[in-house]
């Protein structure tokens, strides 16, 4: 009788010993949450009876997937243009959006809004992207995504600048607008020349 019961208790502390190792095995493999995803899903939980408060975080966790890239992109602008002036452009991407991203994350902060703190799913996907072309043609993509990222960073700027429930982070927003602005002229005059070299 006694064999049987520490048999059975054998069995049951190894049958338990690989279900806990195989839950653990399958949480290991499973994909990193998106560090956009895991921001907005925080805030959701902390502004869940507060939707004015979530649709203004919503535009800050944006702004920083945005500055995030900038800052990737021009450091690869950096390293890979062949352009003397998209190299000088990728360095004032840095340069500003590392100091947006800065401003935003202490406003943030403040707000008790989370934000991504490394590059999204999307903006690796982008870099990968533009990461694949060498030469005149990743010159040209460049000044392409520049212009593209832009006029979608001064919309969603504008946006925020009227819309956002919280006056700071309109008035945030607003301030953004002569910076993006900025950008945007000067990326459409990049693409422009690069699009008339062969």
């Amino acid at each position: 009788m006694k064999k049987s019961t520490i048999l059975g208790k054998a069995l049951l502390s190894a049958t338990v010993i690989t279900l806990s190792l195989g839950t653990v095995s399958c949480k290991q493999e499973s994909k990193p949450e998106d560090s956009k995803e895991a921001a907005e899903e925080q805030n959701e939980v902390k502004f869940e009876d507060n939707d004015a408060k979530e649709d203004d975080s919503e535009f800050l966790v944006n702004a920083a997937e945005t500055d995030l890239e900038e800052i990737e992109i021009g450091k690869l602008a950096q390293q890979k243009g062949t352009d003397a002036e998209v190299k000088a452009f990728g360095k004032m991407l840095v340069d500003d959006h590392s100091k947006s991203f800065e401003e935003l994350k202490s406003f943030s902060d403040k707000k008790q809004i989370s934000l991504p703190l490394v590059a999204t799913e999307d903006s690796k996907e982008a870099y990968n992207d533009l990461n694949k072309k060498t030469g005149l043609d990743f010159d040209k993509k460049f000044a392409q995504m520049m212009v593209d990222g832009h006029q979608n960073a001064l919309k969603d700027a504008e946006k925020v600048s009227k819309e956002a429930k919280d006056e700071e982070i309109r008035m945030w927003a607003a301030n953004k607008i002569p910076t993006l602005t900025a950008h945007l002229e000067h990326s459409k005059k990049l693409k422009e020349r690069l699009d008339s070299k062969k």
